[in-house]
């Protein structure tokens, strides 16, 4: 279908879906957002055919509408458009954390005509704003489809559909599923990257001053918004707990590496290494500039 299509929430992922979408010939494109202000930052880029802050006038007549806003009031949002929404209507999001959004969104809209299925593309940026959304920022990203045992194959196929739209590699996981995969290598690394610059500055602050491109590259997604952050590591504490508790394991065993008086020549040492780069090497990056 796509052809009129409501995002909540002008973000760097809703901005950067607007303008994919309204790319492509024919899709009209509605955005909401809460202030004034970000409806006429909306209209000054030209990114939609229609901006408001009106919930009912942006939903009304939508053949697909998603959430690109903070997971934490897409409930509340859910309640308030759910009747305004037409017969056989996709509803998805953009969260990074599934399985307690699905719950709650799929049981707002299970009595309603339309039909909720939870979606992730695994594209973004440090960046946030509509000022850092982009019209290719999905191509060639991974966009994840989370179903529940439930959900009908139709919704699933237009999911499907508009990720493709807009050049994502679509892939199909149970909410729990993708929690527990997207902890390991999206969440885990935020965390990491900001207590590694935590370490720095605490215990030898100077050093900034010397870093190069491998400490830059390492820590960038640090400087991710922390309150979007605090909300994603909170509403996925579980998963992202085994994780860290695994990570935790690893560098025990390097330290222990370490104090026994490792060396170029440590046979463990260079093992860990090794094993490392072989899987690193082997990995097959898609166009992703974070994993948000």
């Amino acid at each position: 279908m796509l052809k009129r299509i409501a995002i909540l929430g002008p973000g760097l992922l809703g901005g950067s879906l607007a303008l994919a979408l309204k790319a492509r010939s024919g899709t009209r494109v509605s955005v909401w957002a809460r202030r004034e202000e970000a409806v006429a930052a909306v209209q000054a880029q030209g990114c939609a055919d229609e901006a408001s802050t009106d919930l009912a006038k942006v939903v009304g007549g939508a053949d697909t509408v998603i959430f690109a806003t903070p997971i934490g009031i897409m409930p509340d949002l859910a309640k308030q458009i759910a009747p305004f929404l037409t017969q056989g209507v996709l509803v998805t999001d953009v969260g990074s954390v599934k399985a307690p959004v699905c719950a709650r969104l799929t049981e707002i809209f299970a009595d309603g005509p339309a039909r909720f299925v939870g979606s992730h593309p695994m594209a973004g940026s440090e960046q946030t704003g509509l000022d850092a959304a982009r019209v290719d920022l999905f191509d060639g990203a991974v966009c994840i489809v989370t179903p529940d045992r439930e959900t009908p194959q139709a919704t699933i196929e237009q999911a499907t559909a508009l990720w493709q739209a807009v050049g994502g590699q679509v892939r199909i996981l149970s909410p729990e599923d993708h929690d527990a995969i997207v902890a390991t290598i999206s969440h885990l690394p935020h965390l990491l990257a900001a207590a590694l610059v935590n370490v720095v500055g605490e215990t030898r602050p100077a050093a900034f001053d010397f870093c190069g491109p491998g400490f830059r590259d390492t820590t960038r997604i640090a400087s991710g918004p922390p309150r979007m952050w605090t909300e994603i590591l909170g509403e996925n504490r579980a998963a992202v707990g085994h994780a860290l508790d695994a990570l935790i394991e690893k560098l025990r065993a390097a330290s222990k590496l370490l104090s026994s008086g490792s060396s170029e020549r440590d046979p463990s040492m260079n093992q860990l290494l090794t094993q490392a780069k072989a899987q690193r090497d082997r990995l097959r990056l898609p166009k992703i500039l974070s994993d948000a």
